[in-house]
């Protein structure tokens, strides 16, 4: 699951179940920031914009699903983008990725009652969001376990062109990002979710990340050396 070499000082080597039970943390952890950003009410990540614009579009179905559906794509491009590379085991992905969908359904219902008037208090609760949002990937990432599909796809690409990998995220994410804005568009008359919490959250997530990598590996023992 690794994705660049600053993330092995981080990673657990020990109990697998310890792994799991950090892993699946991190994915409610995520979903729960998710679902606190979307009561902030001043804009979301790209993919999260996506899928929740979808269900507007088409409200009979929860974002979840959708989430789910997107990665089920993302599953199906990475096998188009690298066919004979392409395991079996790749579709181990999908069960985390239907956790995330099921966690993120639970705790969209679980915040539902969270509706911020005043604007430093939208703010404030979008800071504390990706807070809690980054947490649950540092969890994931520490796990080293599964990378879910759309990661998956980003990853195969990084190896098909070469092309450095935190400007290829950052395409990933404005091409998401388009097509959730065409989408509002198009089937809704305006874009939907896309507003100065979407920048806020690019910014954010990765310095706490940073924050949290940091700050583990400043108080976590060290092994002794010889």
């Amino acid at each position: 699951m690794l994705q660049n070499e600053a993330e092995t000082g981080v990673v657990d080597t020990g109990s697998l179940t310890r792994r799991w039970i950090t892993y699946a943390a991190g994915i409610y952890l995520l979903t729960f920031g998710v679902s606190l950003a979307i009561r902030a009410g001043i804009g979301i990540s790209p993919q999260s914009s996506l899928t929740r614009t979808m269900t507007l579009v088409f409200p009979g179905m929860s974002q979840g699903t959708f989430n789910f559906l997107l990665e089920l794509l993302m599953l199906l491009l990475t096998y188009l983008a690298m066919p004979k590379a392409f395991k079996l085991r790749n579709f181990l992905s999908l069960i985390p990725a239907l956790a995330l969908a099921s966690f993120l359904d639970l705790n969209l219902k679980l915040t539902q009652w969270i509706a911020p008037d005043a604007y430093a208090a939208k703010f404030a609760l979008l800071v504390l969001a990706d807070a809690t949002l980054a947490f649950g990937l540092f969890l994931m990432i520490r796990a080293n376990l599964v990378l879910m599909p759309v990661d998956m796809f980003v990853n195969t690409v990084f190896h098909r062109t070469g092309w450095k990998w935190g400007n290829l995220k950052t395409s990933f994410d404005c091409t998401l990002l388009l097509i959730s804005a065409a989408v509002g568009l198009l089937c809704l008359g305006s874009p939907h979710f896309i507003r100065e919490g979407t920048i806020i959250n690019g910014i954010l997530v990765g310095q706490y990340i940073r924050l949290y990598f940091f700050l583990f590996q400043r108080f976590s023992p060290q092994p002794d050396r010889a």
